[in-house]
């Protein structure tokens, strides 16, 4: 397994195990938010995103889902791009892209939940 820059093999297959455990787990959650907010209005889901409980655990959902994500993502550019500028395009691409995903998610679910 390829290692991030700066950081340990094993730390990242770790972190990748834990992230894919915790996904598993938040699928119930998930499921039951999407089922209680079927057909929901915004008051509904701002009702709903109100819970602090709901948000955090959304929250914490979103940023496992996208660690797992990023870390996958990496294996899959360390293994498949040889061509170096690419390579780094891509790592870094594959970064900005979590990163731009996380913060929409971050301010959607606090615009939610503070009834904005």
């Amino acid at each position: 397994m390829k290692t991030h820059p700066g950081e340990k093999g094993t730390g990242t297959f770790i972190r990748q195990r834990v992230t894919g455990a915790l996904n598993i787990v938040f699928v119930g959650f998930l499921i039951w938010l999407v089922v209680n907010l079927a057909g929901a209005d915004r008051a509904q889901m701002a009702a709903t995103f109100a819970n602090p409980i709901v948000a955090i655990l959304a929250l914490v959902l979103i940023g496992s889902a996208l660690v797992h994500m990023r870390i996958g993502m990496y294996e899959i550019i360390e293994d498949y791009v040889h061509e170096p500028k690419l390579h780094g395009l891509a790592k870094t691409a594959n970064t900005t892209f979590t990163v731009i995903i996380g913060a929409i998610a971050l301010v959607s679910v606090l615009v939610l939940a503070f009834g904005g």
